[in-house]
């Protein structure tokens, strides 16, 4: 029998396959990696023939299986004229190497079964070479496709499929599907004569098995189950003269199939008799599916699925058994896609050959796969192996018939098995109210659709399992120093669980998930765990307070259960924004305490990141005669045009699908070496959607482009900037890689055992997660070194830290009966309990709360308020008599109450009264300053200072302690009076910075309805719920700072980047896929308007002087121009003209680009340092307001006189401005103060020209404002403040 597909040499036919391919640009992978023919060689069925034709067999044999053929692409070759060899077909990597395969063609020392030798006149030995992928391992595939042996048979049998997973050293997996079909040995040996007459006899038939494996770098089962089906259709008439080349013929119709992209859009193809449909994957990180992943659902109970999922979470040495080979691969791949994204690290091999049980001796933790006839010899050679029988849902350990491994938390477990039970497993269910299908290829793609559905059900119950199981994981999280606090983790879980969790941390599967977790991976864990996050999360995630219970968690013993989908993104949308007239509290909305609604309600969708959306199916054309180079170049060229003409069909709102077009195109054009019709299609992504963008491909593409074709680059703007923006990729790259990032890295936190000076303790204390903020663990290093040298020793450190964690624990064991806990609010915790002492109010012991301090009375439990820290009037530490003592106690005078409260605290006074002065002066700064995170810090001071006082037990720990009373010190060093008219205007603050070391600078603001974003460092973009200004979404946009934000739809956000990028963010999806590349230079200004025929179009500039205005359908560039100037810096439309200004003059100029009429600097102003910084126009009154960065001053001009400014408005104390809007009739100026360098906000009426109002809200200058509609303005400051201030507007 013929070997080998690759031993033709490139003659001039066109039609050989090369040996060697030296193409250099990177080829897309495709569906075909090779197809391989395994069975037994066809001299040693000769000689097992004969003997049965003899009647000498008396069994028959098991015979050895060998690779017989293997083809693998490319399957046509071109020879060019730079003697470069091109194969056009998808193949992934094109290198290769040898298979050598001995045909042992003298066997006279061979022994038959029957005991006699054969006798072969062939005294010759050789071997053949086989060009295969390389990496494609050949050694074990013949094992592999016959596991049980390869059987001769003396009747036919039935077709049987089974599916291999291969996985490398790196853990690449390829995947591969195996057919097993007979064929009659008389027909492989045609020409075969008995005594020179053909023998045909049915009495003396003999039938062997041939294995066809094709193999995929994609786990594509189903489909190439399909394609496999439909090559038996087309082998079994065909004569052995013609069986290789058919095969040949089916492997290379494959590799022309090109792989669908990320997304909606589907790839089918025709390969008679049924169309092959390839799914594509749901976005660049999730696995391709194409199985039924309720296999298990019908194999195990609930239950048992749990405990199977948990011993692969605990990476255990699995062993599934089973009699069909098929469900052994297909029940292990569903199973490690219940645990995405965390991804399996093990040694996997789902089918073992009974040849390669000795892989079970393996000391380390796999996952196996065995057949049923093999379990009581594993089960009693091997020990502390999980043994899952796959046929009777069973699991038991090796030594035992019982399962004592930690079983899954048991409220992720509950919330499971109540999903599940609402899944409809059988599909006859479904049909029962259909009549009977006529067409097979629709029954077929009915049955795909309802599969498709489950599949989608299932991924989201598994998906909720595993958020369920990790979703605190991020609290313990430290991203600036890549730390996980296990030990704090693992304490503050269920004890039942904690055990569990014990084992799953050190794994290699949940270290692979830290990291994804630090890297800060966008993917499906991620987007469920934040949509699903309860109310009560999102706003403790804007206060540093310290990690305790909340008493709603509390009343639901710690399980953090999901929000009603009302209360997500697509309701909030159109909320309006809160009646801030209210007085403020600790948050600006209350947080209800009421229970979710009960799991097994909750639809099966919940958590998903975006509404499933329609999946378009491309169909390829018909396939050529796959091995003639002309006719494959033309099956391309009608590939391309019909993608051509399904982007024309494409709407521009279906820009994702279009996306996909491109994708497509892009592959099939770099396949047929079309490599600048491939760029361009590839630079298409950025406007259509960049997550797809194949960065990999491209950078090869480009290093690949002959010079002939690098000359016409020039000639086309469009790939002149995508290749540049790909070497500066490229650069940046190098860079990250140079300064040597540790994005793979992930440390537990580890107690420090040398001594720390002030640096080092910064950084252990933040990678300890205690607290974040530099400045008080300056405030804390001084504390715990009063007194002596400034460093902190080790054993210091761990018995604060332990204090600390005791205290907190004390915290978590708080129990508050019912009678007590109605008084205080759902979102109270209690952090600091005395020991019982008595008071003027009874005995008992006093709590401390965020909000107020209350007496938990002995006893019979009861409530007795003290007071709320805003209600405060008088602390200090007094002494009441006790016969003939004075014991300490703490004295509280409170508003509204005649007598004192007073509490003999004994050697605890001292201490409750710093803490309790801390709390009530932060109560004061948070009410003044209507910024709850002063009373957040003054807590996490208080709670410090208690932990200072019990590590020290020294004379001094009162005084150290006292260093950390920050906002009493404020209260008693300087005037806390916020002025009376700020007071009134100023509603309430945000930090944006909160997860940070230190605050970041406010770099743009932006409101659209229901939602605010802001802009801070580098690009990171952070969205604001308006109805509670609770963050709901963080994302980066690019690595560069954001200059501009600008609403241009319902579902479009732009931000220009300093980077010289528009990124496109959609509000809906709340994902950036859309890039605008068109300027050379950061883009520093956005504007909208609205041209003839109501068309919407978009204008944006940039530094060096370009305007382009956009069509905002279709993101394309309508026209553009560039302006003579230094820096320009902004762009506004106003009734058919463009005002543009720069930091020198300000210019008025037609949407032509021709310049109509432009203003400088005023006089006063020239020669110095000041530039513009902001421009206003005010149409209805003809006018435009300009302000500098380095004035305190307001030109107001007249639109139709700009010689000179005709009004000046100078702002008192004030040292430069640099943002200014209009809202209402007024205008509101931001800069910053003469005197003390401190934010200051100037309100001037639009009609006397005057400052109405003068508003201190900020440490730094105020850099960006924006109007929330015209009911607040909200104000951003520079990095010395970081926050948002909310000011209402009269």
């Amino acid at each position: 029998m013929c070997v080998s597909t690759d031993l033709e040499e490139v003659a001039g036919t066109g039609c050989g396959v090369c040996v060697c391919v030296c193409v250099m640009a990177e080829l897309p992978s495709g569906l075909l990696e090779a197809c391989v023919v395994v069975g037994a060689p066809s001299d040693k069925l000769r000689d097992i023939y004969q003997f049965h034709l003899q009647s000498k067999l008396d069994e028959i044999p098991l015979l050895e299986a060998e690779v017989l053929q293997v083809h693998a692409p490319p399957f046509v070759s071109k020879e060019t004229n730079s003697s470069q060899l091109i194969g056009p077909s998808f193949s992934r990597v094109q290198r290769r190497r040898s298979f050598i395969k001995k045909k042992r063609r003298d066997r006279a020392a061979e022994v038959l079964p029957n005991g006699e030798t054969s006798n072969h006149t062939e005294a010759s030995s050789a071997t053949e070479d086989i060009s295969v992928p390389k990496d494609l391992d050949l050694i074990a595939l013949p094992q592999l496709c016959f596991p049980g042996g390869l059987q001769l048979a003396n009747e036919q049998k039935e077709d049987s499929y089974h599916f291999l997973v291969f996985t490398d050293l790196f853990g690449n997996r390829t995947h591969g599907v195996v057919v097993q079909y007979y064929r009659a040995i008389q027909s492989c040996q045609e020409d075969a004569v008995q005594n020179g007459h053909r023998w045909n006899s049915s009495k003396f038939r003999l039938f062997t098995p041939f294995a066809l494996c094709v193999i995929s770098k994609f786990p594509y089962y189903n489909a190439l189950k399909d394609c496999l089906s439909c090559l038996l259709v087309l082998l079994r008439p065909t004569r052995q003269a013609d069986f290789e080349e058919t095969i040949k013929e089916f492997s290379a119709k494959l590799s022309l199939v090109p792989l669908p992209p990320p997304g909606q859009l589907h790839v089918s193809f025709n390969l008679r008799p049924i169309h092959v449909v390839l799914p594509s994957r749901q976005d660049q990180d999730s696995p391709i599916i194409d199985i039924d992943l309720h296999l298990p659902f019908l194999c195990f109970t609930h239950t048992t699925l749990l405990q199977v999922l948990s011993c692969m979470l605990q990476e255990q040495r699995l062993v599934f058994f089973s009699a069909n080979w098929a469900r052994l691969t297909l029940v292990a791949e569903s199973l490690l896609l219940y645990l995405q994204p965390l991804s399996w690290q093990q040694p996997y091999v789902p089918v073992l050959a009974r040849g390669m049980l000795d892989f079970l001796m393996a000391p380390t933790a796999f996952l196996m796969g065995c057949h049923i006839s093999h379990f009581e010899e594993v089960a009693a050679e091997t020990e502390e192996l999980i043994l899952v029988n796959v046929d009777d849902g069973i699991i038991q350990l090796s030594w035992s018939e019982t399962i004592d491994l930690p079983a899954m938390p048991l409220a992720a477990a509950e919330s499971f098995m109540s999903r599940a039970e609402g899944l409809q497993l059988h599909y006859d269910l479904e049909l029962c109210h259909l009549g009977a299908g006529t067409d097979a290829n629709a029954l077929r793609c009915q049955r795909r659709d309802w599969q498709t559905r489950l599949n989608t059900q299932i991924q989201n119950i598994a998906l909720e399992l595993v958020v369920n199981i990790f979703r605190d994981v991020q609290d313990f999280l430290n991203h600036e120093h890549r730390v996980f606090n296990s030990e704090e983790f693992l304490r503050t879980r269920e004890p039942a669980d904690q055990l569990f969790y014990k084992k799953v941390l050190d794994t290699h599967i949940f270290h692979s998930f830290l990291r994804d977790r630090l890297n800060r991976k966008r993917d499906t864990f991620s987007c469920m765990e934040q949509n699903t996050r309860n109310h009560a999360h999102r706003n403790r995630a804007m206060t540093e307070s310290p990690r305790r219970p909340l008493m709603s968690d509390l009343s639901r013993s710690g399980y953090t259960s999901y929000t009603s989908p009302n209360d997500r993104l697509s309701k909030r949308l159109g909320a309006s924004l809160p009646n801030l007239e209210q007085p403020a509290n600790d948050t600006v909305t209350s947080i209800s305490s009421n229970r979710p609604a009960s799991l097994r309600k909750m639809t099966l969708d919940v958590g998903l990141k975006s509404p499933q959306k329609a999946v378009t199916v491309f169909r390829l054309p018909e396939f050529p005669p796959p091995l003639a180079y002309h006719y494959v170049q033309n099956y391309y060229s009608d590939m391309v045009s019909s993608l051509g003409k399904a982007i024309n069909a494409t709407l521009p709102e279906e820009s994702a699908l279009m996306a996909r077009y491109h994708y497509l195109r892009g592959l099939v054009n770099t396949v047929s070496n079309r490599r600048l019709d491939a760029l361009e299609d590839f630079q298409s992504l950025y406007k259509t959607d960049s997550n797809i963008f194949p960065s990999q491909m491209v950078k090869s593409l480009v290093d690949s482009l002959p010079e002939a074709e690098r000359l016409q680059v020039d000639k086309r703007p469009e790939l002149k900037r995508l290749i540049s923006r790909v070497k500066r990729d490229q650069e940046r790259e190098r860079a990250r890689d140079d300064s040597g990032l540790e994005e793979h890295s992930v440390k537990r936190f580890k107690l420090p055992k040398t001594y720390m000076q002030l640096e080092e303790f910064v950084k252990c204390i933040q990678e300890s997660g205690i607290v974040k903020d530099q400045g008080t663990i300056q405030r804390l290093f001084d504390a715990l070194t009063v007194g002596h040298q400034k460093q902190v020793g080790p054993d210091l450190f761990r018995v604060f830290y332990t204090i600390w964690k005791e205290t907190e624990a004390e915290a978590q064991e708080v129990r508050l009966p019912a009678s007590v806990s109605e008084h205080i609010e759902p979102s109270e915790c209690v952090f600091k309990l005395s020991s019982s002492v008595k008071t003027s109010r009874g005995v008992g012991k006093i709590a401390m709360t965020q909000r107020r301090l209350f007496l938990l009375t002995d006893g019979r439990p009861g409530y007795v308020e003290v007071a709320q820290y805003r209600d405060l009037e008088e602390v200090k530490v007094s002494s009441a008599p006790f016969l003939l003592l004075r014991i300490p106690s703490l004295k509280l005078r409170v508003q509204g109450r005649k007598e004192a409260f007073e509490a003999n605290l004994k050697t605890e006074t001292e201490l409750w009264n710093l803490m309790v002065k801390e709390m009530w002066a932060g109560r004061n700064m948070a009410d003044q300053h209507k910024d709850p995170q002063y009373m957040q810090q003054a807590l996490t001071n208080a709670l410090l200072m208690d932990a200072v006082v019990g590590s020290l037990q020294s004379s001094k720990a009162i005084y150290a302690a006292s260093k950390l009373a920050h906002f009493d010190r404020i209260k008693m060093e300087v005037p806390m009076m916020v002025p009376k008219t700020t007071a009134e205007t100023l509603k309430h603050k945000i930090n944006p910075s909160l997860e940070l070391a230190a605050p970041q600078a406010v770099d743009v603001l932006l409101y659209t309805p229901g939602q605010l974003w802001v802009s801070v460092s580098m690009g990171k973009v952070m969205v604001f719920d308006a109805s509670s200004w609770s963050l709901t979404h963080t994302c980066h946009v690019g690595n560069a700072r954001l200059n501009c934000m600008l609403g241009v739809d319902k579902d479009q956000v732009w931000m220009g980047s300093e980077d010289s990028v528009i990124y496109i963010i959609s509000m809906v999806a709340m994902v950036c896929n859309r890039q605008l590349t068109e300027h050379r230079a950061e883009v520093t200004g956005l504007a909208l308007d609205t041209e003839k025929y109501s068309q919407k179009v978009a204008y944006s500039c940039s530094a060096e002087g370009t305007v382009m205005v956009w069509d905002v359908s279709t993101l394309q560039v309508k026209r553009h121009f560039r302006l003579s100037c230094d820096r320009l810096q902004s762009v506004y439309s106003c009734n058919g003209t463009l005002w543009c200004s720069s930091r020198d003059i300000i210019m008025e100029v037609w949407r032509n680009g021709s310049l109509k009429q432009r203003l400088t600097l005023p006089e006063q102003q020239k020669g110095s340092t000041a530039k513009f910084s902001s421009v206003l126009l005010l149409p209805e009154k003809e006018e435009l307001w300009s302000v500098c960065v380095d004035s305190g001053e307001v030109c107001i001009w007249h639109i139709k006189d700009t010689t000179k400014p005709y009004h000046r408005v100078a702002l008192q104390d004030c040292t430069g401005c640099h943002c200014m809007i209009k809202v209402k009739n007024q205008v509101w100026v931001g800069g910053v103060g003469r005197r003390t360098t401190k934010g200051k906000i100037y309100i001037l009426d639009t009609e006397r020209h005057q400052v109405l109002k003068e508003l201190h809200g900020h440490n730094d200058k105020v850099t960006a404002l924006c109007s929330a509609e015209d009911r607040y303005v909200l104000s951003g400051a520079g990095k010395q403040d970081g926050k948002i201030a909310i000011w209402k507007v009269e």
